[in-house]
Parts: structure tokens; C-alpha cells; sequence
């Protein structure tokens, strides 16, 4: 039977030979197109991935576009000797409260209050002259006021309490607000300033936590540990960190992890020692655990102000007085130690 139509008729006829130029037994060669190879072909046979406006993903293996090489910042050198002068200060300072706290008695709180409020105006020179808040001379004024004021809270109030101290910290922080908004030439930092107006003012009346804690039973003792393991904590500190600051914390930053934790540990073996001489409540385990709170809360205030320093500087902000900046630390921290001692008084003891 014979089909209707040709079979060359719209198809290619067999043949029984290979293309011409193709010799027998070879299959034939797979078509390329002009500058396309097996690796490209490779490459495009997988799904692309597209990005935002239609462009096709960059691949892994796609040469990489030229990127500006990040800016390597060189760590902060340490300077030993400013490290064992702020050691130093550290020392006298704690030495000064511990020996004012002796002095303070029933009925006779006077000085141990003169002694505090001289440690308030140097907290109050160091933190504004660093910080540098706008309308800094009142703040300063404010900071000063309030720190008077909360020292003759803490000796003339019937009742020991911290009550009195917090109503001065916040009226405080309003007026130092209020000041601000005054004048028109720093309302528009304001907003930035609210934290640092509140640092300076709470600082301040932190210190009078100390003539609250005298008037309590055991309280003096409790100064006494407290400040002691303080001021032991951040003179170890600075003092490692003048041997040897490591590991960094930051680059920016010259202080080493050895000396914050080596520095707590040892003012919490002090703390301990001191507790095995004391009289009941008193006892090595009771004094270790409020010396710990209270090194630890000093070191980390100090280590606190050194990054703020850091970020100040990063920030392009021009240095301040060299001798306010590095008070700053070890004013902080026993700023922060003084809560931390009346707080540990009223849990542990």
C-alpha cells in the first residue's frame, strides 16, 4: 500500500551517510554559538536570581566590584603613668571617705557631711567639665545646690531614709532642664543633654546616701567595708592596667579585662578579711558579698567612663581638661559604690 503523498514532502529525506566533511563512526559535533563555551554554558543552565529593579544577582564566582579598604584604627596607647597617678587618686579618695565615715557619731555628723560635700564639688568639676552639657554653669550651679541640700536632708531628717534624697535628685534634674530651655541658644540640644544633666545631678546626690547609711546601726561598718573594697578594687585596676592592660577591651579604650576582674577579686578578699575583725552582724561571708557588689559596681562605673570618653573623642569632640577627665573615673565609681553599700546593708546585714 502506497501513501497518498510523498515522503520528501515537508520533512528531510534519510540518508544513509554522514553530513559531508563528517567522517563514519564520529557523532556529530553540538552546535556553539559565536564566543559561547562549555563554562559559560555551564554558568547560565542554572535559575538566576534576581535583584531589585530587574538586574540579575551577582554571583560568587563574579569578580568582585572595587570596594574602599576599611580604615584600620590603631588601639589607644596606655600610659602608665597617668594610670598609676588616677590609681593614686582612687586611693586617697576612698582613704578620705573611709577615715570621714570615723569620724561620724550620734549626734555629730557635721564633718563626716563637710567631707562628703568636698567630694560632691569635685564630682560636680569633673563630670561637667567632661560631659560638657549645654548651659554648663548651671547645671554646675544646680548640681552644687542640690548637693547641699541633700547633705542637710540626710543630717537634719528625723527618719534615715533615702526619700528625702530622691525628691532633691529629681527637683534637681527638672531645674537643670528648666535652666536650659531658658536660653534659646540651647534648647536646640536639650534633647542630648537630658541624660547627661541627669548623670551629673544623680551623682551628686548619690554621695549623700553615705550620711543616711551612718545614722543606721552598723551602717559605719558597712561604710567601711564597702568604701574599702571600693577604693582597693579601682587602685588594682589602674594599677594592672599600668603593667599590663590585656586583654583590650577595645582598641579605643585603654584598659585591659585583667585589671577590672582582677581588680574586684581583690577588693572582695579585703572585704572578707576586713569582716573576719568585725563585731556581729558582721562576718567574712556577709562582708565578702557586700564588698563584691560594691567593687564591682566601682570598677564598671570607671570602666564606663572610659568608653564614654572614647565615644566623645570618636565623635570628633575636642578634648576636655585633662585633669577633670581622669577624675571622672574613680568619682564615678564610688558615686555608683555608695547606693550599692546601702542597699547591700539593708538585703545582707
Amino acid at each position: 500500500m502506497f501513501p497518498s503523498t510523498s515522503p520528501e514532502t515537508g520533512r528531510d529525506s534519510w540518508s544513509d551517510g554522514p553530513p559531508p566533511g563528517q567522517p563514519y563512526g564520529q557523532p556529530p559535533s553540538p552546535r556553539t554559538g559565536p564566543g559561547v563555551d562549555d563554562g559559560d554554558r555551564r554558568e547560565r543552565s542554572g535559575p538566576r536570581r534576581a535583584r531589585r529593579g530587574g538586574e540579575p544577582a551577582r554571583r560568587p564566582d563574579d569578580p568582585a566590584a572595587d570596594e574602599p579598604d576599611e580604615e584600620i584604627v590603631p588601639p589607644v596607647e596606655v600610659r602608665r603613668s597617668l594610670s598609676v597617678a588616677v590609681a593614686g587618686f582612687a586611693a586617697l579618695l576612698g582613704v578620705g571617705l573611709v577615715l570621714g565615715a570615723q569620724t561620724s557619731g550620734p549626734g555629730h555628723r557635721l564633718p563626716f557631711a563637710v567631707i562628703i560635700f568636698g567630694v560632691q564639688l569635685l564630682f560636680v568639676l569633673a563630670w561637667t567639665m567632661a560631659m560638657r552639657p549645654p548651659a554648663m554653669l548651671v547645671v554646675a550651679l544646680l548640681s552644687v545646690g542640690a548637693a547641699a541640700v541633700a547633705d542637710t536632708a540626710a543630717v537634719q531628717t528625723e527618719i534615715a531614709g533615702l526619700a528625702p534624697l530622691g525628691y532633691v535628685a529629681a527637683g534637681g534634674f527638672v531645674l537643670g532642664v528648666l535652666g536650659q530651655l531658658v536660653r534659646r541658644v540651647d534648647r536646640v540640644r536639650v534633647t542630648d543633654s537630658l541624660g547627661t544633666t541627669l548623670l551629673i545631678v544623680v551623682g551628686v546626690v548619690a554621695f549623700g546616701t553615705l550620711i543616711v547609711l551612718s545614722r543606721i546601726p552598723a551602717g559605719t561598718q558597712a561604710i567601711t567595708v564597702c568604701l574599702t573594697a571600693s577604693g582597693v578594687a579601682l587602685t588594682v585596676a589602674r594599677l594592672v592596667d599600668a603593667v599590663a592592660a590585656w586583654p583590650r577591651l577595645a582598641p579605643q579604650v585603654p584598659r585591659g579585662a585583667a585589671g577590672v576582674v582582677g581588680g574586684a577579686m581583690v577588693g572582695t578578699l579585703v572585704s572578707a578579711v576586713l569582716g573576719s575583725y568585725l563585731v556581729t552582724p558582721f562576718t567574712p561571708t556577709r562582708a565578702a558579698i557586700i564588698g563584691l557588689v560594691a567593687a564591682v559596681a566601682a570598677v564598671l562605673a570607671d570602666l564606663a567612663v572610659g568608653y564614654a570618653e572614647a565615644g566623645r573623642l570618636m565623635a570628633g569632640e575636642p578634648p576636655t581638661m585633662w585633669v577633670a577627665r581622669h577624675m571622672q573615673g574613680p568619682l564615678g565609681g564610688f558615686a555608683l559604690a555608695a547606693p550599692a553599700a546601702y542597699a547591700m546593708c539593708m538585703f545582707v546585714l
